[in-house]
């Protein structure tokens, strides 16, 4: 269970976000266009931006949005210290005019507004999912990147079903650690249930799940290195048990049954199998193919586990991280359900069965083909690292500048954009599904349920006419005046992340 959501914790999460974005994180050419804004008076125009992307990912039909909570934090505390000032002293030009770092060491957001979609809303290619609206120089050195793993993880969520457990294994594999906090956080809301990432369960309140790697397993050699060697029942009664002698009698017997060659088994795995169970009798699930899962791994993993269960623990289950996981989990359960009929442990028949082996958002989809007893799939290098599609394209440009609009041309008429600023609607059926993202400009009436209304699909010149039964407008004001808008207190809006405001499996898609 998370530990209770406290003021101290959220105060966490701000440290942590404050000192991950840093106002220098950005491109120094932003730097520049501030400048010359600033030294023709400009700095201080009305401005709007906003923020989409161009294609759907992965060549699909939506994106799951993110990352609200990180912009409003970045949005919050940005400041330049002085130290910041001095290096900026030192990259720009020498005739930058001196009192240019001083407009810097002034700067904040107080004159910035931000409206957005909710945080893990779908969302479509070409809709705008921000507006930053305030002074033209700040606004311009506010745009930053946004993270794909959010949409990667609703893939993986759609990919898995309804029912198999998901648990984020991506810390080793992102890029640094405040790439493996961020992806631990937006693979949750993506519909993730677990997190191995301790950090990011002490910060967001993730159920953090993982007990042992292969370098435990082979760390052991010989039963002579099990210390101590005795086990306590779970009630407490009657003095410590000697666990290795019951192990090995009941492993005798598992030969038997089975039909295995003891000559196989391998001692070192069974001393770090009793070794952890003696330390975690309550939360046994180790690795079982760091030898061979069904001559060694398997045989002594059951072993073991009915030891406690003669001693009244739960044993929890096994990892697969190797191999034909499908073919073995079969096997595995087939041997689970062996040990419950032939032993009379009826524990067995609950045990989970974990699969971690390179898993890719196809590898998952194949799980539902093929006969397998995997329960929970653990993933991490496809997930945070996005090897399909490492970068989403997320573009930042302005679109008004005093009350007047803005648009960029181009030679290529997809990198075009739609001027002025914008209201965005969703249109629902009458069974609550999106029929389209509507853009409006912010002066137009919005569309009304039941009135029929005339559009047109961008890129195409056909008009469209649809009766919306629902209409929803996409994007909240979330930021003013230099203050989190949705909430004075900044643990309440990340206690509505939490609670499961991501809806997690529950989303809507729409094409």
């Amino acid at each position: 269970m998370a530990a209770p959501w406290s003021k101290a914790r959220c105060e966490a999460v701000e440290r942590s976000v404050r000192g991950r974005v840093p106002p220098l994180l950005t491109d120094l050419y932003q730097f520049s266009m501030a400048y010359a804004y600033w030294s023709s008076g400009r700095h201080d125009e009305p401005a709007v931006f906003e923020l989409f992307f161009r294609e759907n990912p992965f060549g699909g039909g939506f994106s799951l949005f993110s990352g609200v909570h990180d912009c409003l934090l970045f949005l919050r505390n940005f400041r330049f210290t002085e130290e910041d000032v001095e290096y900026l002293r030192s990259v720009l030009p020498p005739a930058t005019d001196p009192a240019f770092f001083n407009f810097l060491r002034e700067l904040d957001c107080s004159g910035v507004t931000l409206r957005a979609v909710p945080e893990a809303t779908v969302v479509f290619a070409r809709v705008p999912l921000m507006e930053v609206a305030g002074p033209l120089a700040v606004v311009q050195l506010l745009e930053t990147s946004l993270l794909l793993v959010c949409s990667n993880a609703a893939r993986f969520r759609l990919a898995a079903g309804p029912n198999r457990k998901l648990l984020e294994l991506g810390l080793r594999r992102a890029q640094g650690p405040d790439g493996g906090l961020t992806a631990s956080r937006y693979t949750y809301i993506g519909g993730f249930d677990m997190t191995s990432n301790v950090q990011a369960g002490f910060l967001f309140g993730i159920p953090v799940a993982g007990t042992m790697a292969h370098s435990y397993v082979t760390s052991f050699s010989s039963l002579e290195e099990v210390w101590p060697q005795t086990l306590r029942r779970a009630d407490g009664e009657q003095d410590p048990v000697d666990l290795i002698s019951l192990t090995k009698g009941i492993l005798g017997r598992l030969c038997e049954l089975l039909g295995a060659e003891p000559a196989k088994i391998h001692e070192g795995e069974l001393a770090a199998f009793l070794s952890y169970a003696i330390a975690y009798p309550g939360n046994f699930l180790p690795v079982i193919d760091s030898y061979s899962v069904s001559c060694s791994g398997l045989l002594n993993f059951c072993a073991v586990a009915m030891a406690l269960s003669v001693l009244g623990h739960q044993p929890r289950g096994v990892r697969l991280d190797s191999g034909d996981l499908c073919s073995q989990s079969v096997e595995v359960r087939r041997v689970f359900k062996r040990c419950a009929e032939h032993f009379s442990v009826p524990a067995f028949d609950s045990l989970v069965i974990v699969g971690t082996n390179n898993i890719s958002e196809q590898s998952m989809a194949d799980l539902n083909k093929k006969e397998n007893q995997i329960d929970v799939v653990g993933v991490g290098t496809h997930l945070v690292t996005c090897t399909r599609q490492p970068s989403l394209g997320c573009v930042y440009k302005l679109v008004e500048v005093r009350g007047n609009p803005r648009m960029k041309f181009s030679e290529d008429p997809e990198k075009s954009t739609v001027p002025g600023k914008k209201a965005v609607y969703r249109v629902l059926d009458s069974e609550g599904r999106p029929q389209m993202d509507l853009l409006c400009l912010s002066e137009e009436p919005p569309p009304q349920a039941g009135q029929t209304l005339g559009c047109f699909p961008m890129g195409q010149d056909a008009r469209l006419v649809v009766t919306p039964t629902q209409v929803t407008c996409l994007r909240l004001e979330m930021f003013a005046k230099g203050q989190v808008a949705l909430s004075e207190k900044l643990h309440k809006l990340i206690a509505e992340i939490r609670r499961g405001t991501s809806g997690k499996g529950n989303f809507l898609l729409a094409n």
